[in-house]
């Protein structure tokens, strides 16, 4: 009731946006920004209302190319996790610092909470507990990813008043309507970056789609948006190119199927970049499809100022690769490389997503898959599979009595289901990637 009076006294509301802190036993700013809430804060600037933001990330030194490892602390185990050997940490600011930063931001007229990896909600957990402690008649609403997919354990688990489950639309507006809070449009859409928040990019995020047509057996993205959907590509260069004039150099795309139709949608970027002059430097941390890389293709790629080029290769395996999806194959992947290499690319730009921990693959699998990659002379980059529930190979695992279909999502996490459920030996597993890191060499840790 208090929100609701509050609402009504003041002439623009205040809306406050919270990225929570990650919980896991391992983190590192990869161009890693909560693209998602940016997004809310854009869709909501068309109302008459204050956007406020308060990012629990918010805790690195960017390196040279916006990159950087995250401000952690240790802190005590779930109980479901203590088996494993390693620390658990809270990525982010302190605790501390997220008071001082909340209480300088309140009253707030509502708090919108946003989620990413499923087995991070204890970090949700905590940021609405201390938003609880500290105004306890605000109302909480927790959207994105946890919620999508576990509702019933977000609603019962998290705190929140209300979930938001799926993408950022009309939806929202019926929201605040039940819960006696009314936006009132008045205004056009101001872009993300133009919301006062461009402090907490030291990279711009960009998404030219959304969604994916693809159905890779172990991918959620058409699960969070059932309906793929591409902007007009000038729109995409426009931003670039305004994001651009505010200083941002360093550009990370985070499309699912950035290359799809690339003559009709990513060249014409590209070409626009090279046309306008922009010296940037683009990076693609979501895996790219290695089979629509072209020769022209892998030439504006280099000229445009990509330089770190991340490819989806997940497998080696013939049959592995039709059952997850069909995406690349391997002579699609050597062509790939061989154009990226002619238009002087090198190992220092391209690198492969290789999985391990998949339904059914063997660590001798993933070994051919390494010395695979060798043979091509590009970086390795071992990616831990991680059970999304509603994907195929959820229900694969499921169905084998690997996970029960109600595992709670802290046993998701990519790090334990390799240690309890891959069936591998640790020690294999550890040397694996310890001979990863020394044939990847320097620049390991600086993720390019």
């Amino acid at each position: 009731m208090r929100a609701c009076v509050y609402w009504l006294i003041h002439m623009k509301p205040r809306i406050l946006l919270i990225n929570p802190w990650i919980h896991d036993f391992a983190a590192y700013n990869l161009w890693a920004r909560p693209l998602g809430l940016l997004k809310v804060a854009e869709y909501l600037s068309a109302f008459e209302a204050d956007i406020l933001f308060l990012d629990c990330t918010d805790s690195f030194k960017p390196n040279a190319y916006g990159i950087g490892k995250y401000r952690s602390e240790i802190i005590v185990k779930p109980d479901m996790l203590r088996v494993i050997p390693r620390y658990y940490k809270r990525y982010g600011i302190s605790t501390q610092e997220f008071l001082s930063r909340y209480k300088n931001l309140v009253p707030v007229g509502i708090v919108l909470i946003t989620s990413i990896m499923t087995y991070w909600y204890p970090g949700v957990q905590e940021a609405i507990r201390l938003v609880r402690e500290t105004t306890r008649s605000v109302p909480v609403v927790l959207g994105g990813i946890y919620p999508t997919l576990y509702p019933q354990h977000a609603l019962a688990c998290a705190g929140a008043d209300r979930i938001y489950e799926g993408p950022v639309n009309q939806g929202l507006d019926r929201l605040f309507h039940e819960l006696g809070l009314p936006l009132s449009r008045k205004r056009s859409q101001v872009p993300y970056y133009a919301l006062g928040l461009r402090s907490t990019l030291a990279a711009a995020p960009i998404l030219t789609s959304t969604g994916c047509p693809f159905r890779c057996s172990y991918c959620a993205s058409h699960l969070l948006s059932p309906v793929y959907g591409r902007r007009p590509a000038m729109d995409v260069l426009e931003e670039m190119k305004q994001l651009f004039a505010l200083g941002i150099r360093d550009f990370a795309f985070y499309d699912d199927a950035l290359l799809l139709n690339a003559d009709s949608h990513v060249k014409p970027i590209l070409e626009g970049v090279i046309r306008a002059g922009l010296s940037v430097r683009l990076h693609t941390p979501n895996g790219l499809h290695a089979r629509f890389i072209d020769f022209e293709l892998a030439d504006l790629m280099r000229r445009s100022g990509f330089i770190t080029i991340r490819l989806s290769l997940e497998t080696t395996d013939s049959v592995r690769q039709e059952e997850t999806g069909g995406k690349v194959a391997n002579s699609d992947f050597e062509r790939a490389v061989r154009y990226l290499k002619l238009r002087g690319c090198t190992k220092k730009h391209i690198g492969a997503y290789l999985l391990y921990g998949l339904p059914g693959q063997t660590l001798e699998e993933v070994a051919k898959g390494i010395d695979f990659l060798k043979k091509l002379d590009v970086r390795v980059h071992l990616a831990e599979f991680s059970p999304i529930r509603g994907t195929t190979s959820w229900k694969e695992l499921v169905k084998r009595g690997v996970i029960s279909y109600d595992l709670d999502p802290l046993l998701t996490n990519n790090t334990v289901y390799s240690y309890l459920y891959s069936g591998y030996d640790w020690k294999e597993l550890e040397n694996l990637k310890l001979a990863v890191k020394q044939y990847n060499g320097h620049g390991q840790s600086d993720g390019l």
